[in-house]
């Protein structure tokens, strides 16, 4: 009876939707050229509003030269910008997460790109360095748009490919920090060419990724949905979906150890990308004594990189999980992120313009790869405070990129090639918690699983008994039961009973 009912869920499904489904409807693939509702919609939107958030973010990085002149900036006050940019998401982030869990993507990620247009526009009349640091700031609260971004695609398919997913959505949206090295100085040299002068050039190319975000925004707000089934506020109010307390989805963020440990480890991978898309056009403009448009193209390769790094990261922890489980999400974190730090080294100590952009390649992917592979991990941290447990790992990645940017790049105690060098070594140093990780059901990098552990009691533990007489714990033990593949195939054999004969085993 149970195979006839798996069946028959399986053949209803198609009429729904355009790709196959688990039980809790999220996509068990992908079709990149689909733009197919809900799933294949949400991912598209997902990465695009945070490639534009990305851009709009950065913007400022390639034309640095030419602002600090107008603006009378010092290294201090340029670096104190960086800061600012990065630092403004981290509350953001933080809320993001809950808006997620309480009111859904779609209204949490529409409604911060259309708010962070005018402060967007706002460059255009900026005066001094109060004005610059503190627009940058504002500007910067929009790579909250990150967390809406995970959060979604997380709702949208099934945990077996959710690295992958992720590590697409997330890596296209970051390569609008290499995208913007280009698009800004060419929509600026566009200007000039129609007759304005360089400082007035660069005000006006700020109208561009501003009115990128006023049409995200609403691209957002009206084709997106939360969740395969309907918008969330639709689900809640037909009863069709329980609402949670925050106060409950709060405790079960803040009170797993799991969830401070990616925060940490978060913040000198995404961080340390930050900090890089801040510096790096400037280190090579004045380094290599290379033009605006030579120091912008060789930075632009940094974070384009993402178009393929932090999907391969993603993709390298799923396929590793496929054979060994959840202690192969792990290992793959701290190779890459270990990595990318002996390449920042590298690229802090060349001398040669050759072997600085091969170091910087090669940090590129290690570091952006890692970043794809921590988000891997983060939907098995807790399914009741995804979005939350997501926002605060986010929000990690930029106090990382604040504090990396302040204690580097802020000062002329350091040279920027000596501030990569010991950002490299921080890198390093600050993978190695990951090794603390360890999930009952599935072990850590060092230890194997507990035993008699099931995914079933750690996902049923964020419930009380009093929610579970309720039945609110029902999503939870779905996506328990898609989460047995994170025993790694070898784990998942093995805890198969063995089949009586003349019978059809029950994974079939």
């Amino acid at each position: 009876m149970e195979m006839e009912a798996s069946t028959a869920s399986a053949t209803a499904a198609p009429p729904r939707f355009s790709l196959p489904v688990d039980s809790e409807h999220k996509a068990k693939s992908i079709k990149i050229f689909s733009f197919g509702n809900p799933h294949m919609r949400a991912f598209h939107l997902g990465w695009m509003s945070f490639f534009t958030c990305v851009v709009s973010t950065f913007a400022a990085a390639p034309l640095i030269p030419i602002i600090r002149d107008n603006l009378n900036l010092t290294k201090a006050d340029i670096g104190n910008a960086g800061v600012a940019s990065v630092s403004g998401a981290i509350f953001s982030r933080l809320a993001m997460g809950a808006i997620c869990d309480l009111l859904g993507p779609r209204y949490g990620c529409a409604f911060l790109v259309m708010l962070s247009a005018p402060a967007v526009f706002c460059m255009s009349v900026i005066d001094g360095p109060g004005g610059y640091i503190t627009i940058r700031f504002l500007i910067g609260v929009s790579l909250a748009t990150f967390v809406s971004c995970q959060y979604w695609v997380s709702t949208m398919f099934n945990s077996k490919i959710i690295g992958t997913v992720g590590g697409l959505t997330a890596g296209w949206g970051d390569m609008g920090g290499g995208a913007t090295q280009l698009i800004m100085p060419l929509v600026f040299d566009a200007i000039l060419a129609c007759g304005a002068t360089e400082f007035t050039a660069w005000r006006l190319a700020y109208f561009v990724p501003g009115m990128m975000l006023v049409v995200m925004g609403l691209l957002v707000l009206t084709m997106g949905q939360d969740l395969p089934d309907g918008n969330l506020g639709s689900l809640q109010k037909n009863g069709n979906m329980n609402k949670d307390k925050f106060s409950d989805v709060l405790r079960g963020a803040v009170t797993n150890y799991r969830t401070w440990i990616f925060v940490f480890i978060y913040g000198y991978c995404m961080g340390v990308e930050l900090t890089t898309n801040n510096v790096i056009a400037e280190y090579y403009y004045d380094s290599f004594h290379l033009d605006l448009r030579a120091a912008g193209t060789i930075a632009a390769a940094f974070g384009l990189a993402n178009i393929f790094a932090r999907p391969m990261g993603g993709y390298l922890s799923d396929l590793g999980a496929r054979y060994f489980g959840m202690r192969a999400r792990l290992w793959n974190i701290w190779i890459l992120q270990t990595a990318g730090g002996a390449f920042c080294i590298c690229l802090g100590r060349a001398s040669t313009l050759p072997t600085s952009v091969t170091c910087m390649v090669l940090y590129s992917i290690c570091v952006e790869a890692a970043c794809g592979a921590v988000y891997g991990v983060i939907p098995f941290v807790s399914r009741r405070s995804l979005g939350l447990i997501s926002g605060m790992s986010g929000a990690g990645g930029n106090v990382g990129g604040g504090l990396t940017q302040f204690l580097f790049f802020t000062s002329s105690q350091y040279s920027t090639g000596k501030g990569l060098q010991y950002m490299g070594i921080m890198i390093m140093v600050c993978t190695l918690p990951v090794t603390l990780v360890h999930f009952p059901q599935w072990g850590s990098m060092l230890l194997p699983p507990s035993a008699g552990a099931t995914e079933e009691d750690y996902y049923g533990a964020e419930w009380t008994d009093e929610d579970k007489s309720k039945g609110l714990h029902g999503a939870s033990l779905k996506f328990a039961e898609n989460s047995t593949s994170e025993r790694g195939r070898r784990n998942a054999i093995l805890a198969v009973p063995a089949t009586p004969p003349n019978t059809t085993p029950q994974h079939v």
